[in-house]
C-alpha cells in the first residue's frame, strides 16, 4: 500500500569523520550474542580478531523483501579480500538462492563512526555496544544514506535493518570474507573442510557473534548452546543475524470471552471482543475458534489503535447435551489464547405429566411469573480500514529525487443493529365444550400460539429465533415445561404446541389440572435463540385466561329411558 515512485535516486557513502555530536536510539535491537575461545591456527587457516564486520539490509516489514543492496561495514580495510559471494542477505539465501563466488572486487565501507567489536574471541559479550551502536540516530542516518534509503522512510515503521557479522579470514591460504550463513554454506560445499580447519570462528564465534532474542522476519530466538559450535543447519536457520525495528512492539490483542449455555441442534452466534495495538490491512488479525477439534477461521479483523473489534462465528451445536471448550487463538500485531466455555442442554427432554382426573393439590398456591432474560436491541459495529495518501517530495539534488506516499490508513466504524419482537396468545381449546370467551374450567386444554420477528441491516451476520419455551403456573414456572415447535421459520417466525401424546385428537394442546383454583391462568413464554454479534435477542412474554369451575361440572348421570 506504501508505494514509492522513484524518479532519481543518488547513492552515497559517508566515508569521511563526523564532527562529534549528541546521539539519539532511533531503533530497537533484537540481538544477543555468545561465543567462546578461538583455539590456534596455521600459516594457511587463520584469523585475526577485529578483522570483523556487519552486513546490513534494508527489509520490508511486510513481506519480508530486500529493498536495498545489503552493504557491509567494517572498520578494517580488507583489499586483500580474494573470494566472497557478493552482497547477498541470509533472507535470499533461506529463499532458495545458492552461494556462487563474486567475479568481482569485494566492496566494503569504513563508517564514520566506528563500530565496536562485532566478533568476540574469549566469550564476553559486547552485545550492549553492538545495540547501542545500531540503533545510534547518525548510525542510522548513514546506513540511509549509504544504501540510498530515504531516513523518514526507513525509520517510520514499514522497514527493518538486517544484521549479519561478518569475518575476514585465511582459509586455505586465501583471504576470504563471509557472513555466518555463508560460512555454514561453504562449508557444506567443501564437505565439512571449512569447519574442520576453523571451527571456532565459522561455526562458534561468528555465527554466535549476533542472534535473536525475539522471534521476527521468520527467523526464531535463539534457545541453543551460546558456547559450542552449531551446525550449519542451526546456524542457517537460526544464527548469524540481528534486527533493528523502528516501532513499538505492537502490544499483544486481548481478548474478552465470555461463557455461553446454549440450546442442542441450534445456529448460534460466538463472539470475541479482540484490542490491543492497531490492526489494518499491512498488520492483519485473524481468530480462530477451535470447536471439537475443528478450526474455523475469522479473518479482516480490523480496528484502530485504542479501540476493539467484535470476532465472530455462526455455527451450529451438537444434537445432544455436553460440555464444551471453544479455544480462541488470535493470531495479528501480536497473539494471544483464551478458551470460552459452553455448556449444551436440551430443553425438550422435561415436558408436564399427563394430567389425571383424581390429581390433587391440595397445598398450591400461585408463584409470580419470573422475569426471564430479555434483551431486545442488540448493536455492534465494524471498522473499515481506508488508506488515505500523502505524497511527499524528497530531494535528492537539485533537479532529482522522488515522490514517495507518506499516507497512514484511517478507518471508517459501520454501525450495524437487530431488534426483536414478539408476541403470544392463548385461547381456548376448539374441543372444549364450555369454554366462554376467554373463560374455561380447569382439566380442559389450551392452545397457544407464539409470533417473533427479528429485523436488522446486517441480516448475514444474526440468526433468526429458534426456539420458544411455556412455563405454566401449576409447577411454579419451573419444574415441567414446554418446548414449542417452530411451524414457520426466518424473521417472522411462528411457534405452537407440539402435538400432545395425550390428546384423543392429537391436538397442539396443553391440559390443565382438575384442581387448578378458580383464578387468572397466566402462561409464561420465553423467546429464545436469536443470536447477534452483541449476544442473545430474547423476550419474556405471558398471555392470560380465567378459570371459572372445572370439568367434573360438567359430568352428569343421564337417566335410562323406561
Amino acid at each position: 500500500m506504501k508505494n514509492i515512485f522513484k524518479i532519481f535516486l543518488i547513492f552515497m557513502m559517508l566515508v569521511s569523520l563526523m564532527v562529534p555530536i549528541t546521539v539519539f536510539a532511533v531503533g530497537d535491537g533484537n540481538i544477543d550474542s555468545g561465543g567462546g575461545g578461538m583455539g590456534d591456527g596455521t600459516s594457511t587457516d587463520k584469523w585475526s580478531p577485529g578483522y570483523d564486520g556487519v552486513r546490513v539490509s534494508v527489509v520490508r516489514a511486510s513481506d519480508h523483501d530486500v529493498v536495498t543492496t545489503p552493504i557491509d561495514l567494517t572498520n578494517k580495510s580488507p583489499t586483500n579480500v580474494r573470494l566472497h559471494f557478493g552482497k547477498v542477505s541470509k533472507l535470499s539465501y533461506n529463499g532458495g538462492r545458492a552461494i556462487s563466488p563474486s567475479g568481482q572486487s569485494y566492496i566494503f565501507v569504513n563508517p564514520a563512526q566506528e563500530m565496536p567489536r562485532i566478533v568476540s574471541t574469549n566469550g564476553s559479550s559486547n552485545i550492549a555496544a553492538i545495540k547501542s551502536y545500531f540503533t545510534d540516530e547518525q548510525v542510522i542516518r548513514s546506513i540511509a544514506s549509504i544504501t540510498g534509503m530515504d531516513f523518514d522512510i526507513l525509520i517510520g515503521g514499514d522497514y527493518k535493518l538486517l544484521l549479519e557479522p561478518m569475518a575476514y579470514y585465511t582459509f586455505q591460504g586465501v583471504m576470504i570474507a563471509t557472513t555466518a550463513t555463508e560460512a555454514a554454506m561453504y562449508d557444506e560445499q567443501l564437505s565439512g573442510l571449512l569447519r574442520n580447519k576453523m571451527v571456532s570462528l565459522s561455526h562458534k564465534n561468528l555465527p554466535l557473534a549476533m542472534f535473536l532474542e525475539v522471534g521476527d522476519l521468520g527467523y526464531p530466538a535463539w534457545s541453543g548452546s551460546t558456547t559450542k559450535a552449531a551446525s550449519n543447519a542451526d546456524i542457517k536457520s537460526s544464527l548469524g543475524l540481528g534486527i533493528v525495528r523502528f516501532t513499538e512492539q505492537p502490544e499483544p490483542p486481548i481478548v474478552s470471552a465470555y461463557d455461553y449455555e446454549y440450546r442442542v441442534n441450534t445456529e448460534v452466534i460466538t463472539s470475541v471482543m479482540v484490542s490491543g495495538g492497531q490492526s489494518d490491512p499491512d498488520n492483519p488479525t485473524r481468530v480462530s475458534f477451535i470447536i471439537d477439534g475443528r478450526d474455523y477461521n475469522v479473518g479482516n479483523v480490523y480496528y484502530p489503535s485504542g479501540d476493539s473489534q467484535l470476532a465472530w462465528l455462526k455455527w451450529t451445536t451438537p444434537d445432544t447435551e455436553q460440555d464444551l471448550v471453544i479455544d480462541i487463538i488470535v493470531n495479528g500485531p501480536g497473539s494471544t489464547k483464551s478458551i470460552i466455555n459452553v455448556k449444551i442442554v436440551d430443553l425438550d427432554k422435561n415436558p408436564p405429566p399427563n394430567p389425571v382426573a383424581d390429581d390433587r393439590n391440595d397445598s398450591f398456591t400461585h408463584s409470580s411469573v419470573p422475569n426471564r432474560e430479555e434483551k431486545t436491541n442488540a448493536n455492534w459495529s465494524i471498522w473499515s480500514p481506508w488508506w488515505r495518501a500523502y505524497w511527499v517530495w524528497h530531494s535528492t539534488g537539485e533537479d532529482s529525487g522522488y515522490w514517495c506516499d507518506h499516507g497512514w490508513w484511517e478507518f471508517d466504524l459501520e454501525q450495524y443493529t437487530a431488534s426483536l419482537s414478539s408476541d403470544m396468545s392463548i385461547k381456548n381449546d376448539s374441543k372444549n365444550p364450555t369454554a366462554s370467551g376467554r373463560t374455561f374450567k380447569s382439566g380442559y386444554g389450551i392452545n397457544q400460539t407464539v409470533t417473533a420477528n427479528v429485523s436488522s441491516n446486517q441480516s448475514s451476520a444474526i440468526t433468526y429465533v429458534q426456539n420458544a419455551v411455556s412455563y405454566f403456573p401449576e409447577f411454579g414456572y419451573e419444574t415441567f415445561w414446554r418446548l414449542l415447535e417452530r411451524v414457520s421459520s426466518g424473521s417472522n417466525a411462528r411457534f405452537e404446541f407440539k402435538k400432545n401424546n395425550y390428546s384423543t385428537y392429537k391436538n397442539r394442546i396443553h391440559f390443565t389440572p382438575i384442581w387448578m383454583p378458580d383464578s387468572e391462568y397466566t402462561v409464561n413464554t420465553w423467546i429464545i435463540d436469536a443470536w447477534t454479534p452483541d449476544g442473545m435477542l430474547s423476550m419474556n412474554l405471558t398471555d392470560t385466561l380465567t378459570i371459572k369451575g372445572n370439568l367434573w361440572q360438567d359430568w352428569h348421570i343421564a337417566p335410562l329411558n323406561p
